[in-house]
């Protein structure tokens, strides 16, 4: 999915609305199963990402995300425990990435404008490619790619691509160093 500008309330906003809804009931029934069914948890989040986990993915709950359908995950990522994914804009994780707890991955929001705010929603797609590092409590924001081997570190807000082998920290995410 490209560049996103969807109005409220017209036939596409309200599938989503409905999408979401529909995801939150299967994301909720996820976070409330035992840790150890395996089986009952591959179930939903095949249903939640409409297709089963790719092999040697893990994801612990509990385990957030909007639309899910949108998430696409490489093999041999680790998403950790309470990790929000909204992903309608779509969300890519390349091979090796994890995401420690708490992580944010947000595809959509709202323009500045008050007036707009009211009318339209605006988002881009969040590319991360591999051997990314995501630290806890990390935002990552819309229209943003991370470039493969970077760290970032944990609770920075990541507002601007991020380019490879690069240590990104603070509450805007600044580069500090390449290697």
């Amino acid at each position: 999915m490209s560049e996103l500008l969807m109005r409220i309330h017209s036939p596409e906003f309200q599938a989503m609305s409905e999408r979401v809804l529909e995801v939150t009931a299967l994301t909720s029934r996820l976070n409330v199963l035992p840790f150890d069914d395996e089986e009952g948890k591959a179930a939903l989040f095949a249903q939640i990402l409409g297709r089963p986990l790719p092999p040697r993915t893990t994801i612990y709950p509990p385990f957030f995300t909007d639309h899910g359908r949108n998430l696409e995950l490489a093999e041999r990522v680790f998403i950790n425990q309470n990790c929000t994914f909204l992903d309608y804009a779509g969300i890519r994780l390349g091979e090796r990435v994890m995401v420690a707890p708490k992580a944010t991955f947000i595809t959509v929001g709202h323009p500045v404008d008050t007036d707009d705010r009211r009318i339209w929603l605006t988002g881009g797609p969040i590319t991360v490619e591999e051997n990314v590092w995501i630290g806890a409590g990390a935002t990552i924001l819309p229209g943003v790619t991370i470039g493969r081997d970077s760290v970032i570190a944990a609770g920075a807000v990541v507002a601007e691509d991020v380019p490879a082998r690069t240590l990104v920290a603070g509450p805007k995410a600044a580069v500090l160093r390449g290697w």
